[in-house]
């Protein structure tokens, strides 16, 4: 866009606010009363707009809830995503290094950190620098996500309730995004209502968009209502194979939205945005909303597929469009971890503290103190599910036995006695905890994170170090180097081997080589030959990528056909991607059995001779030709997302 055009665009914009501006004036006159009410609104608004910018200059927003819960003293500015498998210690430590303020832990079930040590144990890692923390929970039930809340609030700094999350096992399980119809409002409300009322911590949801703008504003309204301190939303909508476009899963963030939900909900309430918006989308806003609204969804689309970088400007940008207290970054950060690293300025003189690794806690070691209560949470954890079934058999008309009538009168002791249980493991784990253990930190120059910042492999090699302190999945390992050195690896031609490596050696041999190539360009031999095979390879992806929507559209038209309310049924069927171990396992039996076990681990949408002995059909093939999950694969659509 040329400058005379910004300038014409710019004296048209100041000439309709103008005139809004009188013709408000002229209504004022008659209404003198709603006028002064007016005047203090955007006197509000303009003095929380100097703080906003104070704060900016100096990098931290401290933002007092305006729930029941009170005030929450720490920074919400730049945040890092929950991520499943994503967002575990080693990668939120590197993040706070570089800038990050707050960070989310992976999704983790409420259901089973309720009443399986082992889970907690594997599933929650930290350390006292790992401050501010929020833990980061799959709920559809108001106890058991009270109880897990209370077994790790005085390991964190709140909790978060995920009404966001699109993935397969969301919908199966019923949680996340699923949450988010009206049928299940009460639920959702009354999970954040006990837990704002029971926990020491403030009560953050994760949502996305529904269906209208109007939905959105009357959802996070219930929500604050409920007691949720603070509301991130994921500006794109629920996992839909239908939509497409912007707000679509792969599609353009509607960040618009979130400016609409920040104008209605006032703008003391802290809201986050979450969604990728290119810096050129805030200055064409004004622009875009002048045509249709398919021609604006349009050209959002075709300027964020434009734009390839996620940078600092792009989170600037959004913090000034959305007038959010905060953005929290996934895809952008996971690219690049030293993100949020110009917040502190350009002055290589400053100095910044960072953290210094210290022993890694968990809930493990109360946790196989509690043995015996933990036996006891999984017994009535699982009347509670009996008396949950005969409920719901109930509430369909089917007519119930004595048995049943009698475990029905017992739901509310069940619910109590759980409710006793998490409350004395919370206060063993508070005394064994380490609330009170004061972090471990160091100053340093800020040119020198810059210069680290710069260097992808000086990234991927500290967070390699920090994943041998803090043991981590290997796939999640791996999955990091690949994407802090993607395009390194991609020119190099080391990304298979990356994804092969079978411990953190091999990664660091890798990350040794690419150093070594960047170093001498001339050590590195072109192959061209491999070159091929990965172009195929790709080719063979995208083919995939294209039979996919083709099934899809054909089993939605036949739910269509059917009659059948839910349109994406038979997507839900066989849609399982078998293993590298299930396949060896096939290879062993007969071919009869093969398929009746083909069918049984529900991958029927996939085909089965092409894992075996490969497809003679190659293209003209109807069923997915993907390849199976390793212990080292990572599957980022369904994952990262959330």
């Amino acid at each position: 866009m040329t400058e005379e055009a910004e300038e014409q665009i710019a004296k048209k914009l100041k000439k309709e606010k103008k005139a809004k501006k009188e013709k408000k004036s002229k209504k004022g006159k008659k209404h003198p009363k709603k006028n002064k009410r007016k005047d203090r609104d955007e006197t509000t608004e303009e003095s929380h707009t100097k703080k906003r910018k104070a704060e900016t200059e100096s990098g931290d927003v401290i933002v007092a809830a305006t729930s029941t819960k009170g005030n929450f003293p720490f920074p919400i500015q730049y945040i890092l995503a929950p991520m499943v498998g994503a967002s575990e210690l080693p990668f939120r430590l590197l993040c706070r290094k570089y800038g990050a303020q707050t960070c989310y832990t992976p999704m983790m079930s409420s259901t089973q950190f309720a009443s399986d040590a082992q889970y907690r144990k594997d599933e929650f890692q930290t350390t006292p620098e790992d401050r501010p923390l929020v833990c980061h929970f799959s709920a559809n039930d108001p106890t058991e996500f009270t109880n897990a809340a209370k077994l790790v609030q005085h390991k964190c700094d709140a909790i978060d309730l995920n009404l966001g999350c699109p993935q397969r096992t969301a919908y199966l399980g019923h949680f996340g995004s699923y949450l988010l119809d009206p049928k299940d409002r009460t639920i959702i409300c009354d999970i954040v209502r006990m837990a704002s009322r029971n926990v020491s911590v403030p009560i953050f949801c994760k949502i996305r968009l529904l269906n209208t703008i109007q939905d959105t504003i009357e959802l996070c309204e219930q929500l604050r209502d409920a007691g949720a301190s603070l509301i991130a939303i994921h500006a794109r909508y629920r996992a839909s194979f239908e939509r497409k476009g912007a707000g679509a899963r792969d599609g353009a963030a509607m960040m618009d939205q979130i400016l609409k939900v920040r104008e209605a909900l006032g703008p003391d309430f802290p809201l986050i945005a979450n969604g990728n918006i290119p810096s050129c989308i805030a200055i064409l806003y004004p622009i875009l909303c002048q045509h249709s609204q398919q021609q604006h969804v349009t050209l959002i689309s075709h300027f964020y597929c434009c734009v390839q970088n996620r940078t600092y400007d792009d989170v600037e940008s959004n913090l000034r469009f959305t007038k959010s207290h905060g953005i929290m970054s996934a895809e952008g950060i996971l690219d690049n971890p030293a993100l949020y690293l110009p917040r502190h300025g350009k002055d290589g003189d400053k100095e910044v503290q960072i953290a210094l690794p210290s022993p890694p806690s968990s809930l493990g070691s109360e946790s196989i103190k509690l043995d015996e209560n933990q036996k006891k949470s999984r017994k009535l954890t699982k009347k509670l599910r009996e008396i949950e079934a005969i409920e719901a058999k109930a509430a369909s008309g089917a007519e119930m036995t004595k048995d049943q009538k009698s475990k029905l009168a017992t739901k509310d002791g069940v619910t109590e006695s759980l409710s006793l249980l998490a409350s004395s493991d919370d206060k063993k784990a508070c005394k064994e905890g380490d609330r009170d253990a004061s972090p471990k930190t160091t100053n340093i120059a800020l040119r020198d994170l810059q210069s680290a910042a710069e260097d992808p492999t000086i990234l991927a090699t500290e967070y390699i170090d920090l994943a041998k302190i803090y043991p981590t999945k290997m796939r999640t390992i791996i999955f990091h180097t690949r994407r802090i050195l993607k395009t390194e690896l991609s020119d190099y031609q080391l990304m298979e081997e990356c994804i092969a490596s079978k411990g953190i050696e091999d990664l660091r041999k890798i990350v040794s080589k690419v150093r070594k190539y960047k170093e001498d360009p001339s050590s590195f031999q072109f192959d061209r030959e491999k070159a091929k095979e990965d172009k195929e390879d790709a080719k063979r992806k995208l083919r995939e990528q294209g039979k996919r929507k083709a099934y899809e559209a054909r089993m939605m038209r036949k739910a269509k056909r059917e009659g059948k309310d839910d349109l994406e049924f038979y997507l839900r069927q066989g849609a399982q991607i078998p293993t590298d171990e299930e396949i060896m396992a096939l290879k062993k039996l007969q071919k009869d059995e093969q398929m009746q076990k083909w069918k049984a681990q529900d991958h029927s949408q996939h085909c089965m001779a092409f894992h075996l002995e490969g497809c003679k059909r190659d293209r003209t093939c109807a069923f997915l030709h993907t390849d199976a999950r390793g212990l080292n694969t990572f599957a980022e659509n369904d994952e990262v997302a959330g």
